[in-house]
């Protein structure tokens, strides 16, 4: 509970403040940024889906992130944001080419079971062509969301390179 709250406050806090955010750079669907220094600096890379699929009327932002906070020795923190509250208890099926990973969820965010699973995440989205992203709303209401992979390997390098992460 304690890992995804900490990387919530953090994104929103920089999503909150973009004058003192600074991006990176863009890399075809991926955008990376970073804030702070020292410490307390924080990089990250996200991006929104190509396709979202599902039968609802209403969803808010979607977006998959990775973040790194070298200060607190996390690295490679995946994290997606649906739009919408999840099913209490759902999990969320991520898949990249012929891996599958599942992500718990807690309101309208998902993340990975441990860092380990963060690690293989990142290394097959850097392999991956293409991620559907698969979950279910506290209505029911299942969505299919599918990302394009391109850029992810350079966003990912500028971040890991900004933040001195390897």
């Amino acid at each position: 509970m304690k890992y995804f709250a900490i990387a919530l406050v953090v994104f929103v806090a920089s999503f909150a403040t973009p004058s003192s955010a600074r991006q990176i750079g863009a890399f075809k669907d991926w955008s990376a940024h970073s804030e702070g220094k020292g410490e307390a600096q924080t990089c990250w890379m996200y991006s929104e889906p190509v396709k979202d699929e599902g039968k609802y009327t209403k969803r808010g932002r979607i977006y998959m992130l990775i973040t790194h906070r070298p200060g607190e020795k996390v690295s490679n923190q995946v994290q997606f944001t649906a739009g919408y509250t999840f099913k209490q208890g759902s999990a969320v099926q991520v898949v990249i080419g012929e891996k599958t990973f599942e992500l718990f969820t807690n309101r309208d965010t998902a993340w990975a079971r441990s860092t380990e699973d963060d690690r293989n995440i990142v290394a097959a989205m850097r392999a991956g062509a293409s991620m559907i992203v698969t979950g279910i709303s506290s209505r029911g209401t299942k969505t299919k969301d599918t990302y394009s992979l391109s850029g992810v390997t350079a966003a990912h390098n500028a971040i890991g390179k900004t933040c001195g992460v390897s």
